[in-house]
């Protein structure tokens, strides 16, 4: 089966509806699907519930699908860059679900690995734990997580061969395996496509037997974000 689509656009045609559970992969701005995400906005879909670390920044990354108001709810783990989903969760026109990083990334984890739930001591007696199943196991508390299985998962590689074998590039790897896993459907762009039996099979750090459709993306706009500071001068005191 050809998985190789010849846009993001075409990757997406068919496979997202209104109201779908969708993760997407990324950490802050480093490693987005970023025409991928474009391409969903492009679609028009409502009514979405988005699993994701965090949820972009304002213009950019998850943040335009905030702005176009197509995203119902967010599961996410920090969502402290973005105004205006700030603004629409103050406002109540925006659910959403906390959870703790290391929860998330077990959460997709499990889903890819047909675990449909598990354990864990973290958020216990939090709001993280109200609703949930806690139980005991060797004298300390746990709460039961569900796993997450979305309906179609958008990430991205570094560099793809053309059966969706898949090498990330350091850092960009970051929730991208898990989301790929826990998808029914995955989607994934590259910034390069190689021919079948290219890499060395070591290196090799996803097979590609979970992804579906492949885009190529080779000049993405890899925002990179920095700190800044400023200076701030003392007062000079009288010797």
């Amino acid at each position: 089966m050809r998985k190789i689509f010849p846009s993001a656009a075409a990757a997406l045609d068919g496979i997202v509806k209104d109201g779908q559970l969708l993760a997407v992969g990324g950490f802050g701005l480093c490693g987005i699907p970023e025409a991928l995400i474009d391409a969903l906005r492009d679609t028009g879909k409502k009514g979405l519930t988005v699993i994701s670390n965090n949820a972009g920044v304002d213009g950019f990354g998850l943040g335009k699908l905030l702005e176009t108001r197509q995203i119902r709810k967010m599961i996410s783990s920090y969502v402290g860059e973005n105004k205006e989903f700030e603004r629409q969760y103050l406002a109540g026109e925006l659910e959403l679900e906390f959870t703790p990083q290391g929860t998330l990334a077990e959460k997709l984890r499990a889903g890819g690995a047909g675990i449909p739930a598990f354990f864990t001591r973290t958020g216990y007696g939090t709001m993280v734990a109200e609703g949930k199943e806690t139980r005991e196991f060797d004298g300390k508390p746990y709460v039961m997580e569900r796993s997450l299985v979305p309906d179609v998962s958008l990430a991205k590689a570094w560099k793809a061969d053309e059966s969706g074998n898949l090498v990330f590039r350091r850092t960009a790897r970051n929730f991208n395996p898990a989301v790929i896993m826990a998808g029914k459907i995955s989607v994934v762009e590259v910034e390069e496509i190689v021919p079948t039996g290219t890499f060395d099979p070591d290196a090799v750090h996803l097979p590609g037997i979970y992804v579906h459709r492949l885009v190529l993306n080779a000049r993405p706009e890899k925002r990179i974000e920095k700190r800044t500071t400023r200076v701030v001068e003392r007062e000079k005191t009288a010797a």
